[in-house]
């Protein structure tokens, strides 16, 4: 059974993460909603994406649980560059993709939000990268994404911190778009998105097209580089004592090895 469904009506498609309880990305979600958008990509009563999650979260992360499955540090690049392909691929998509949070959308959860070409959210949503908690970085350009959004010291801070920020702040820092009451969220994302799905979609498209100028060759540069270090801290002692550290329920105890 797969984890998203969508569906669609008055020209809005709606993607839902359904992977109780924490919709955590796992290597099969990310496949599935690549599959989503090759379905949606050309339908021609589709104009909008909506994004969001089923239950308490939007995405509270990555499968850290799946992280435990992979013993080398080129099968964990492989899934960093799966992450990141998929989301070149939203943030380039033809069709405006709104992201849709509540609860939290932490580590790769932001990193899909992110993708997406805009954020709405509760006021007491939590969004952040908590990666170095588990002794790891972002892997789906997180790292470069994040920087864009809400400059490089607040970026530098939520890193290195692991602390995540609120809804509010998200607005406040230029990470979201609006933040509403849990009760008003969804009811505001669909006006949105109809008030979006009256224009041409010709015209939709350009404007993505070239949006996407913004981001320059040091971008992906970055991008890249991300996955080589996504690996070497994997590899690491301190990358396996937090990842076991988060599967045990415990501090890590990081050595610098």
């Amino acid at each position: 059974m797969g984890f998203l469904h969508w569906s669609h009506e008055e020209f809005i498609a709606t993607i839902k993460i359904e992977r109780p309880p924490a919709n955590a990305l796992s290597s099969q979600v990310l496949k599935e909603l690549s599959d989503i958008l090759d379905e949606i990509e050309f339908h021609q009563d589709i104009r909008v994406i909506v994004l969001r999650g089923e239950g308490r979260f939007f995405s509270a992360g990555a499968d850290i649980k799946e992280f435990t499955t992979i013993s080398t540090g080129e099968d964990f690049g492989s899934l960093s560059t799966l992450g990141q392909d998929l989301f070149e691929r939203m943030e380039r998509y033809p069709k405006p993709i709104i992201a849709v949070i509540h609860g939290a959308a932490l580590g790769g959860g932001l990193e899909l939000a992110m993708a997406c070409h805009f954020r709405l959210v509760t006021e007491n949503a939590k969004l952040g990268l908590p990666e170095l908690q588990l002794g790891l970085v972002p892997g789906f350009a997180g790292s470069q994404r994040l920087p864009r959004y809400v400059g490089v010291a607040r970026a530098a801070e939520m890193l290195f911190t692991s602390e995540a920020i609120t809804g509010v702040e998200a607005v406040q820092y230029g990470l979201a778009n609006h933040a509403y009451r849990e009760e008003e969220l969804l009811d505001q994302a669909y006006k949105m998105a109809r008030k979006i799905a009256k224009k041409s979609p010709i015209a939709l498209s350009a404007a993505i097209e070239l949006l996407n100028f913004g981001k320059t060759d040091e971008y992906y540069s970055g991008v890249k580089k991300e996955v080589e270090l996504f690996e070497r801290v994997f590899l690491s002692k301190d990358g396996q004592e937090g990842i076991s550290a988060f599967i045990e329920k415990r501090e890590p105890k990081f050595t610098g090895k």
